[in-house]
């Protein structure tokens, strides 16, 4: 167990980013196809193929994940996983074909770097041919190269946000989590209570707490275009139907909760796939008691590997500048 998604057997994660413009990708792939579910709870989703999802449509299976930035532009790179899966012969058959089933979501990175480069079709398709079942990198990679968090004061006063991922093993139950963090709110350690990541005080040494500055402002006093959106997935082995890895989706969103404050808000678009790919039998409220908390220990881990960048603070500076 390497504390990664590719933990779970028969999923890949790639990475793809443009260091220079500040944005990136991050697909999960599971050529073969695995059941999957979605849960939207950020008031301004950006997202692609969600509606194939829901549990009383045809399809089951979807083939990939897609992670992007770039905000609504940054869809595009899913179609580069398209392409790849179809060279692979890897889709939905629909007689004369296969169609690869690719939901995805994107955050909103355009004010990091250069506002004009997005992931495209070149950057998914690269994703894809990175992609291992080795370690996944946390930090400033892929769908969190561009990402940052405490943003009701705007960029000038956030921290750096990034890529993380995790997982936890029961038995032979096996639940992974990834995302990319990029909220409004700040970053709670949930066993300590300790803010660790968010908006920053003036000077630059210290929290000015998100929730204290709404507490005093009536909500007024916030950037609602500063940049904003947590997306994330869920792989597991367990045996899952299309409503149960809807509800362990919904579940995972815990995780967030725990370590983001506020969430959901209206200027995020938070959003969390589950895809389920084995034959463990499992209770979906297990699954998703466990996908809650590896979701919680994926935000940290990409907070905590997060480095400085485009003039934005990352955990190591800020928590070296306190000492």
């Amino acid at each position: 167990m390497n504390n990664s998604i590719t933990d779970v057997p028969g999923f890949f994660v790639g990475n793809a980013q443009n260091k220079e413009a500040g944005t990136g990708c991050t697909v999960i792939l599971y050529p073969e196809g695995a059941v999957t579910g979605v849960d939207v709870r950020g008031g301004a989703p950006g997202t692609r193929d969600v509606s194939a999802l829901n549990p009383v449509n045809l399809v089951s299976k979807a083939h990939a994940v897609y992670l992007g930035g770039g905000s609504a532009y940054g869809l595009d790179g899913a179609s580069g996983v398209m392409q790849y899966l179809e060279e692979k012969g890897k889709g939905f058959d629909v007689g004369v074909g296969v169609v690869p089933i690719v939901p995805g979501a994107v955050l909103f990175d355009l004010p990091v770097g250069s506002a004009d480069v997005r992931p495209d079709r070149e950057m998914g398709y690269k994703a894809c041919h990175a992609a291992t079942d080795a370690y996944c990198e946390n930090g400033n990679v892929g769908a969190g190269t561009g990402a940052s968090v405490g943003k009701i004061k705007g960029c000038n006063l956030c921290m750096k946000g990034g890529l993380g991922t995790a997982s936890r093993q029961i038995g032979s139950l096996i639940v992974g989590a990834i995302v990319a963090v990029n909220c409004y709110g700040d970053i709670i350690d949930p066993s300590t209570g300790e803010t660790i990541a968010g908006v920053l005080t003036e000077n630059k040494t210290a929290f000015a707490h998100t929730m204290s500055i709404i507490s005093g402002s009536s909500g007024g006093d916030t950037n609602a275009f500063s940049g904003n959106t947590t997306i994330g997935c869920i792989a597991t082995n367990a045996r899952l139907n299309k409503a149960q890895a809807t509800k362990v989706a919904m579940m995972a969103h815990d995780g967030f909760a725990r370590t983001i404050n506020p969430i959901h808000t209206m200027f995020d678009g938070d959003t969390i796939f589950c895809m389920a790919a084995g034959e463990e039998e499992s209770n979906p409220t297990v699954v998703g008691a466990v996908a809650a908390e590896v979701m919680a220990e994926a935000v940290l881990r990409g907070i905590r590997n997060a480095e400085s960048a485009y003039g934005i603070p990352g955990y190591r500076e800020i928590q070296e500048g306190k000492k």
